[in-house]
């Protein structure tokens, strides 16, 4: 890792500010990392030629005292994305060759504000996977390693690609997209920092849709004020996407003043698990000292539908996804399989342009919306929804966040879960959140015995990102935590 690609979002706009060096030479930089990065998997499409286009632009605008939030910052962007004339293809057999041509709103506020494109990140295929075993392109692989084992790890899913390239240096942050976890999972798992925002606070337009009502964008970062940053920019209203709130983007950053005097801190009771790891326990444990310490007061909630929202979301979003995977078909863009005749084209192309995952929960999805089993299935899990955030609005009467472990577990090798059901237990701590359309923050707090990093998850009242941002930024703070992964690849 060079000096360089080492240094903060927020270093690197003071530093390009102070012209200790320029956005060509930082961007240089990052491409010749990425090139050493191959046995990650992180990038699944590099975009040389325009990174350093795009950096070249920047560093006129700053001579010219032009500089945007995030003039000269190399980003890595989720394959989720829409990127104008750019590989776009949510990691998918399906959409291969696709190349759209817009540009998603939250890439063009990035752009907008300098931030430059170093290139596509893998995922999870169509963003279904806690893991990132699932995409096209193969296994990202988790920077991190267990103490004195070469074995892979997986970097957690759909966003394991954003953020195995965050914590490998690769990028110095990168958009990501949360369904039910799939920001603050993988962030929890590569010790990085990862931000879900309030339904309906980032646009949703451009993004290949996966549940319509669940998905949100976010980025994840080295730390939390780079969070602050990054969704400053991402952040704001957009015509195009009716979810999308007309409301000021607060200056997050600004939020960051590490006085939480006063703060309450709800702790529910639901989330102690049977089976949970004792290091999690005693995580959460020193998270709630951490914050007490900064003058907060824990407040003892409950959240009594929680045991409910995982198989409710395995309900909803299955049958969200069902509908709008229904698009792809293999008439107007990517992958063509012919039959016989227009309905085995149909066919022919779903069957061999969808993966094993994407497939199981089109499969589910259509059933639970099937005649005879929506009102048992589908209107039944909506309703349950409503409970859940009847709970979190009943909380939040008490308490201005609520502290919670992000994962069960910290990361683990490829192919250790087979078991779909095991596998999306990994997000019993994250699918309420979508579920009630709250923000949430994953920050690493620790390493486990096995060296791997452990995460705490923040989780704030609707569109008051700031409360959640300053309180992850103290408890940053207190964790110290510093440690990298060390550099195998």
């Amino acid at each position: 890792m060079t000096e360089l690609t080492n240094k903060k979002i927020s270093e690197i706009r003071d530093g390009l500010k102070a012209k200790e060096f320029s956005a060509v030479e930082l961007t240089s930089a990052y491409i010749e990392e990425i090139e050493k990065a191959e046995p990650l998997n992180a990038y699944v499409f590099k975009t040389p030629q325009q990174a350093m286009e795009m950096a070249k632009a920047s560093d006129q605008r700053i001579a010219k005292g032009e500089a945007g939030p995030l003039e000269g910052v190399p980003l890595g962007i989720k394959d989720l994305y829409a990127t104008r004339g750019v590989h776009t293809q949510a990691c998918s057999h399906i959409l291969d060759g696709f190349k759209p041509e817009y540009e998603s709103h939250v890439t063009s506020n990035l752009f907008g504000d300098g931030a430059v494109m170093l290139g596509k990140l893998n995922m999870d295929e169509f963003a279904m996977g806690s893991s990132n075993e699932s995409s096209y392109y193969g296994n990202v692989v988790n920077p991190w390693r267990r103490s004195g084992s070469s074995d892979d790890l997986v970097p957690g899913g759909s966003s394991g690609g954003s953020a195995a390239a965050v914590a490998a240096h690769i990028c110095a942050g990168a958009t990501a997209t949360d369904t039910g976890g799939s920001i603050r999972q993988p962030a929890a798992f590569t010790g990085t920092v990862g931000i879900k925002p309030t339904y309906g606070r980032v646009s949703r337009w451009g993004i290949v849709a996966f549940a319509s009502s669940l998905d949100q964008a976010g980025p994840i970062t080295r730390d939390v004020r780079d969070a602050a940053i990054m969704l400053g920019s991402m952040a704001g209203h957009d015509p195009m996407d009716t979810t999308c709130v007309d409301a000021p983007v607060p200056d997050y950053e600004a939020a960051l003043t590490g006085d939480i005097d006063g703060l309450r801190v709800g702790i529910p009771k639901e989330y102690h698990m049977d089976g949970m790891s004792g290091e999690i326990e005693a995580l959460w444990d020193q998270g709630k000292e951490w914050l007490k310490s900064r003058g907060a007061k824990i407040v003892d909630v409950s959240l009594p539908h929680t045991k409910y929202a995982l198989p409710a979301y395995y309900i909803v979003a299955p049958a969200e996804a069902s509908s709008n995977l229904a698009r792809y078909d293999g008439v107007r863009y990517g992958l063509r399989v012919n039959g016989s005749d227009i309905a085995e084209m149909y066919e022919n192309t779903r069957a061999e342009g969808f993966g094993d995952e994407v497939k199981r929960r089109i499969m589910i999805g259509t059933y639970v919306l099937s005649a005879g089993y929506y009102d048992a299935y589908y209107a039944k899990a909506q309703k349950v929804r409503s409970l859940i955030k009847n709970d979190f609005d009943e909380a939040f009467k008490d308490v201005d966040v609520i502290l919670t472990p992000t994962t069960p577990s910290a990361a683990f090798a490829p192919g250790e879960i087979t078991d779909p059901v095991e596998m999306y237990l990994n997000d019993i701590f994250t699918v309420t959140l979508n579920m009630a359309g709250l923000p949430g923050i994953s920050i690493p707090a620790a390493l486990d015995a096995k060296g791997l990093p452990l995460a705490l998850q923040l989780i704030g009242k609707p569109f008051d990102e700031e409360t959640l941002l300053k309180t992850a930024h103290v408890m940053e703070l207190e964790a110290g935590f510093t440690a990298r992964p060390e550099r195998w690849w």
